[in-house]
């Protein structure tokens, strides 16, 4: 199979879809790689490594896209890529398409195949594309919420692990997942008063026997969370439901309740936030104020630590690549169904329920696309 690299051209992403290691895998295994010249700039990887590892360079995106059998990427394709994209031809990135109906219509209109990695699953019930990207988000979360809190931010001017004499800042994390977890790690390692608030009583006792008191853990009621607001200086939005579109959990008027120049954070803007309040960001303009609360809402938060972000992502990704490459990528979605619940846009149709619940939009289960 020819697998295509094209350079990532969302604002401020410097990650890249294949590494020149994962490339010289697939090299090994038969398949041939054509990469766009200067894909690899943001990890350090020029071209030259690139075609080392046996890698072919091709001069623009236009030529990645018209050759390619398989695009793979890290973000979703901007306006201009789906333009290029083909019936035929399949699409193997982050798409998080529930709340961006633009992008929707424009793999529908292409006639490609689309594999998102956000909804792959395992045979644990676990999404194994979206959790490294969710480590690196929410310990991140933690590092930029603690820069915004300094006055210069817009913040109350507070230092989380507090000084003694001085108490330390109280960090609120909504939800016990991968994000929540390794942000509440970072807090807690910060010397900050951490409280993770989830709906899952079995999650709460293994965060509870996680951190052995480091951290509260309490039960997500409408109540918790208002009072948790109240006294909280940083909070983490880390909430997630599979492809779906992220539910409002914090209104504008809890919101101004808050302490003014408390910080939000909300690593759900992917999916459109959990905060009514949030709108996406960039790393070029990462925050703004609403309510008198600094918001924080980068929608690729992890493209900030690129090198890091693009050789953890690859090594989940890469199993999967391969399997699609070596087995063709409809054979590798009949054979594995986790891998077909990856499928969200299969020649014009919606083929994730929860991504056409979202956008209102007819829905074909993904077997069934796949025999018509």
């Amino acid at each position: 199979m020819l697998v295509g690299v094209p350079q990532e051209i969302k604002v401020h992403e410097y990650r890249v879809g294949l590494t020149p290691e994962s490339v010289r895998e697939l090299v090994h295994h038969g398949h041939d790689v054509l990469v766009q010249a200067g894909a690899g700039e943001g990890i350090g990887a020029d071209d030259a490594t690139y075609e080392a590892a046996g890698a072919r360079i091709a001069a623009d995106a236009q030529e990645v896209f018209a050759r390619a059998d398989m695009v793979v990427k890290v973000k979703e394709p901007q306006p201009a890529e789906c333009r290029m994209l083909r019936p035929g031809q399949l699409l193997f990135t982050y798409l998080h398409l529930a709340p961006d109906p633009v992008q929707a219509q424009g793999l529908l209109q292409s006639g490609c195949s689309a594999i998102a990695y956000e909804t792959v699953t395992d045979a644990h019930g676990h999404l194994p594309l979206l959790a490294p990207m969710s480590e690196v988000a929410g310990r991140m979360a933690v590092q930029v919420g603690a820069v915004a809190l300094q006055k210069a931010g817009g913040g109350r001017g507070v230092l989380l692990g507090g000084l003694p004499g001085v108490p330390p800042g109280e960090v609120l994390v909504i939800g016990g997942g991968t994000v929540g977890t390794h942000a509440a790690r970072m807090a807690v390692g910060l010397g900050a008063r951490v409280t993770v608030l989830d709906k899952s009583l079995p999650r709460l006792r293994e965060l509870d026997e996680l951190f052995q008191g480091r951290a509260s853990t309490q039960y997500a009621t409408l109540h918790a969370l208002e009072a948790a607001l109240e006294r909280t200086d940083l909070v983490i939005g880390a909430v997630l439901v599979p492809g779906a579109a992220a539910p409002k959990l914090v209104r504008r008027d809890m919101l101004a309740r808050m302490r003014p120049g408390a910080v939000v954070v909300d690593v759900a803007i992917d999916q459109g936030g959990c905060f009514e309040t949030s709108r996406p960001t960039t790393h070029e303009q990462p925050t703004y104020v609403e309510c008198g609360v600094v918001h924080y809402c980068v929608a690729n938060m992890p493209g900030a630590v690129a090198r890091s972000s693009a050789h953890a992502l690859n090594n989940a990704t890469l199993p999967f690549v391969l399997d699609l490459a070596g087995k063709g990528w409809v054979r590798a979605c009949e054979e594995d169904p986790h891998l077909l619940a990856g499928l969200n846009v299969h020649r014009g149709c919606i083929t994730h329920p929860a991504v056409a619940q979202a956008l209102g939009l007819p829905f074909v289960p993904a077997r069934q696309a796949l025999a018509e």
